[in-house]
């Protein structure tokens, strides 16, 4: 046997250590921009239902809660990844910040929290932001989550945990307005409610949010179908959509031959009129079905009331209750457009930290879920008003493209000057988007 003895020779490359600090967030400096061209660090300072610190050398409130959001926007998802944002120094410089609180100081903050000091608080910033938007036509869509709990957390019990099931959990309800990728509203809730658990409530406290907007349509799952739920809407004249619940009878009128109309090749649509057993009033169901054959990803159910007959195993039903007076048609493709509700709960998950920044007290997680809503809708406002993109990128996506700039900081005249690292060819884009007018969707005076 022969052996190959083969040579191979490692390059040590020689390095030295740097005095200056660089940091790879010089992207920040077009957020810092945003917040105050909408005035954000003015907002905060003006709201009175923030606990305000115990000590002279505490950090101010709008320090406090830029920094956190700043945070949550270089990809934080916990207290502990907040510490990131505190070691660079080259942010604080960006922000104009003297000292930057690590994690301590956020969970001390939010641990002062009442339940009144979050519906104060949400209300105040959330009503900011809904407000002074430009637009005057809303369709808010209404869903829970579930995110689960470790260890003793308040208000984390045992219920419905699709994902990890027996697992401790909590239940919020969120209010979207789907169309600008906005949260409206968001409470939190012990994870053994039902899903309509406090949902009038929570629909009060929405629509006083919007009480100078125009509310179209409300959309919502069959977690919320009930025929109190849907009094609610009818007695305010508000157009609804509501997913019914397949119990049995339900399923019999579904059953039922009639006129179907054909709108595209594999679904089939007519409307009915149905009226529960403890109902004061009748009111009128579309039902879809959908061909597995031909339509092999379509979304719905099947009747389980008749599992031998081949003619409705190979079919996907939905069925919806509304309070409006569109053909049939329209109002399945109308409830269609809320499946992207999904995408915005992932978004708010896994970029925004919307289940990882959690407290042992209810109110104090209460109030972290708030402030990871906020800068959730600040992103979104940022994406629409600055980038105005077609696509309507994530968080995770616009951090790596915009975001991650890598930059340090140079005296120039005693001046100091923030220095960008970037090739030739993203200059120009960087140039662009730097002197680019902003068009806020905000109104002068917000």
């Amino acid at each position: 046997m022969t052996l190959f003895l083969i040579s191979i020779v490692f390059r040590i490359a020689l390095y030295e250590f740097a005095g200056k600090v660089v940091t790879p967030w010089g992207g920040m400096v077009f957020l810092k921009q945003f917040l105050e061209q909408i005035k954000f660090s003015e907002q905060v300072a003006t709201c009175p239902h923030l606990p305000q610190p115990g000590s002279n050398r505490g950090y101010t409130l709008p320090v406090l809660l830029a920094s956190f959001i700043c945070s949550v926007w270089c990809g934080a998802t916990k207290f502990l990844h907040t510490e990131q944002t505190r070691a660079d120094r080259v942010p604080a410089k960006i922000f104009d910040w003297k000292c930057v609180p690590g994690q301590d100081a956020y969970r001390r903050f939010f641990s002062k929290f009442t339940q009144v000091d979050n519906l104060r608080t949400a209300d105040y910033f959330l009503r900011w932001l809904l407000q002074s938007y430009q637009y005057n036509n809303f369709t808010p869509d209404f869903d829970s989550s579930v995110p689960t709990r470790y260890g003793h957390r308040e208000g984390a019990k045992r219920g419905y945990n699709p994902q990890k099931w027996g697992r401790s959990s909590h239940h919020p309800l969120i209010a979207f307005i789907n169309d600008l990728h906005l949260v409206a509203n968001v409470w939190l809730r012990s994870g053994d409610t039902g899903a309509s658990n406090n949902f009038l409530s929570f629909l009060e406290n929405t629509m006083e949010k919007l009480e100078n907007k125009k509310v179209s349509l409300i959309r919502l799952d069959s977690g919320f179908c009930s025929d109190e739920i849907m009094n609610c809407p009818e007695s305010k004249s508000l157009n609804y959509i509501i997913a019914a619940k397949f119990y049995h009878p339900v399923q019999r009128l579904i059953a039922g031959n009639e006129n179907r109309m054909l709108p595209d090749e594999g679904i089939e649509i007519c409307e009915k009129t149905y009226r529960g057993q403890k109902w004061k009033i009748a009111r009128r169901p579309v039902i879809a079905r959908q061909k597995i054959s031909v339509r092999p990803q379509a979304a719905g159910k099947t009747l389980s009331l008749f599992p031998d007959h081949e003619q409705y195993r190979n079919c996907q039903y939905s069925t919806y209750f509304i309070g409006m007076a569109f053909a049939p048609t329209e109002v399945w493709r109308l409830y269609c457009e809320r499946g992207d509700v999904e995408n915005r709960i992932r978004e708010i998950k896994y970029d925004f930290g919307f289940d990882s920044f959690n407290l042992k007290d209810f109110y104090a997680a209460e109030a972290a879920l708030i402030f990871s809503i906020i800068a959730c809708s600040l992103m979104s406002i940022f994406r629409m008003s600055v980038l105005q993109e077609k696509t309507q990128r994530r968080l995770s996506t616009l951090r790596f493209r915009i975001f991650t700039i890598g930059a340090y900081f140079q005296k120039v005249d005693d001046r100091p000057v923030l220095m960008i690292v970037l090739t030739k060819k993203r200059r120009r884009w960087f140039d662009d988007l730097w002197n680019y007018p902003l068009k806020l969707p905000l109104c002068p005076n917000a």
